[in-house]
């Protein structure tokens, strides 16, 4: 560096920045020999935070503002030795510019399916990506940790650190909260926040702090998808019935607004009757499986009746009608049998009772001789 070049860092007795790449995190103000004139003026501007280093120690922070650099209101120059006007001076120092607007629309995504256990679909790989926005807020702890002496450290430097974190604290969140991927999937916005707070800490080390992230979509494989869909299908379709009268009432009404002739005319006339035929069978057997529709009314049991039937002095039964018909073809029940079944209050002759009536008269008459 020659001659003039010193002189100008000497005499320039500003200290600002002006950033217009938009990706610039840190920036060092260039000074000759890192020496800094006792007066010269620093300028710091919104959204900017200034960081004097003496001996690669952190002096002083500075916030927005413009400042005199004496030892008046710099407590660390009080402590220095020989500060002397001039072009020699024995202090030596380094002037940081931190940009701390919010960096936004940062990417990330996994590269990899996250292999979940779910308690619905069993095993299941999901992808995911989205933006997340951060912000420098702790300027020191940064400088120590990731700039160190880089006199222009840019985004490009430690956007695939950041997105790496991202990536692995959502693997970290969402395997460890066991929450059923269709739930992901609706409710984008709260998870945002919670894997905000919980991504947060990952940031807080390095200085920065994660302002937002956003998940804006959580997508399965094709074979989960296509289970989702029939599934979705199934209940908006909902019974087949119902679904079947629907297509054939649309049928009727583009029939009944068909102009193309006799012909048409005559065809959708037939077609309405039969439509109106499997309507009014469909409406008269009712829909079993209508949630709408009440169940059927249940069919009345017939009881069935015993007999009790005195047979050469002895006592028969019970048994039912279909015996005694058999008894009576046998010859073995006429119509002077004694017979009793409940709700006689004692025993009566078999033509007295109506139902063996009929089977006595159904018999035929004697095979003639």
């Amino acid at each position: 560096m020659g001659i003039w070049d010193k002189l100008f860092g000497e005499l320039v007795d500003v200290i600002d920045w002006t950033d217009d790449t938009r990706h610039t995190l840190v920036y060092r103000f260039p000074r000759y020999g890192n020496e800094i004139k006792n007066g010269a003026m620093l300028t710091v501007r919104e959204g900017q935070l200034a960081v004097l280093v003496n001996e690669g120690e952190v002096a002083d922070v500075f916030t927005p503002g413009l400042y005199e650099l004496n030892t008046a209101n710099v407590p660390i120059l009080s402590s220095l030795q020989g500060w002397k006007h001039g072009f020699e001076s024995p202090f030596k120092a380094e002037v940081y510019f931190f940009n701390t607007k919010v960096f936004t629309d940062m990417k990330w995504g996994l590269r990899n399916p996250l292999i979940l256990r779910d308690k619905e679909f069993g095993v299941i790989r999901i992808r995911a990506f989205g933006s997340y926005a951060f912000r420098i807020t702790d300027p020191h702890k940064m400088l120590s940790e990731i700039v160190g002496t880089d006199g222009h450290f840019v985004l490009e430097e430690i956007i695939g650190q950041l997105k790496n974190m991202v990536v692995t604290g959502f693997a970290k969140v969402i395997s460890e909260s066991g929450i059923p991927v269709l739930d992901l999937a609706a409710s984008y916005d709260d998870l945002g926040r919670f894997l905000t707070a919980q991504i947060q800490p990952l940031f807080a080390a390095y200085g920065l702090s994660l302002e937002t992230m956003l998940v804006e979509n959580i997508s399965v494989p094709d074979s989960v998808e296509k289970a989702l869909d029939e599934r979705a299908s199934s209940i908006a379709v909902g019974d087949l019935n119902r679904f079947t009268r629907y297509q054939q009432a649309q049928s009727m009404r583009d029939a009944a607004n068909n102009t193309s002739g006799a012909a048409g005319g005559g065809m959708a006339m037939g077609m309405g009757f039969g439509m109106a035929q499997s309507f009014g069978q469909a409406l008269g057997k009712g829909d079993a499986t209508d949630p709408l529709m009440p169940p059927p009314v249940p069919e009345k049991t017939q009881e069935i009746k015993h007999y009790y039937a005195v047979v050469d002095g002895d006592r028969v039964g019970p048994i039912n009608l279909a015996a005694v018909a058999e008894m009576i073809t046998n010859n073995q029940i006429n119509a002077e049998t004694l017979m009793w079944t409940a709700g006689l209050a004692d025993w009566v002759t078999a033509e007295g009772l109506s139902e063996v009536l009929l089977h006595l008269n159904n018999q035929p008459p004697a095979v003639p001789k």
